[in-house]
Parts: structure tokens; sequence; C-alpha cells
């Protein structure tokens, strides 16, 4: 990876959800636009504050897909992300940084 850019597995969650009133809504049901989480894979060397095996919060619409391997794979740089949830191996605490 070059400079501050991030190569991130995106999670897939294609299950139904439940609202807060208690209405199923079907996974192919388009509402408002979401934050998605995904594993950081690879990063590039400016990058300061996301490492490898990180899970990081960013928007779907601001992204290059790319696939490898027959996985796909999405590049964004670091400035895209708009969190960060890291595990500290020492203790096993998990941090959430927005």
């Amino acid at each position: 990876m070059l400079h501050d850019r991030l190569l991130v597995e995106p999670e897939t969650d294609k299950a139904e959800r439940q609202s807060t009133g208690g209405l199923v809504i079907p996974a192919t049901a388009a509402g408002p636009k979401r934050l998605a989480w995904a594993k950081v894979v690879a990063a590039g060397e400016h990058v300061r504050q996301v490492d490898v095996g990180d899970r990081v919060l960013f928007d779907p619409e601001d992204r290059a897909e790319v696939e490898l391997g027959g996985t796909d794979y999405v590049l964004l740089r670091e400035r895209d992300v708009h969190g960060v949830h890291t595990v500290d191996d020492g203790d096993n605490a998990a941090g959430l940084y927005l």
C-alpha cells in the first residue's frame, strides 16, 4: 500500500434488521445511508492511527473496490475513516475511537 491508503475487507451483514419499534426490515429494503464496518488488511507507510487488524467505520458510498484472489476489498484513504475499533493484546480490552 502506498502513502495514506488502507486496504479493508468489508463486513457483510445481509440479515434482516429489527427497528426500535419492533418492525422487521428486510435486507432488500433501501433505507437511509449507513456507515459500514471493515477489517484493515493492509496499511500504507504514512497511515498514523490505524493498524492492520483494526476495524474501521467508513462511508460505503465513498470507496474504490478491488478484487484480489477472489476476495472483494475496498481501498480507502485514512482521512475517509470515521472511527477505529482496536483490540489491545495486553489485556484483551477493546477501544473505540471516533
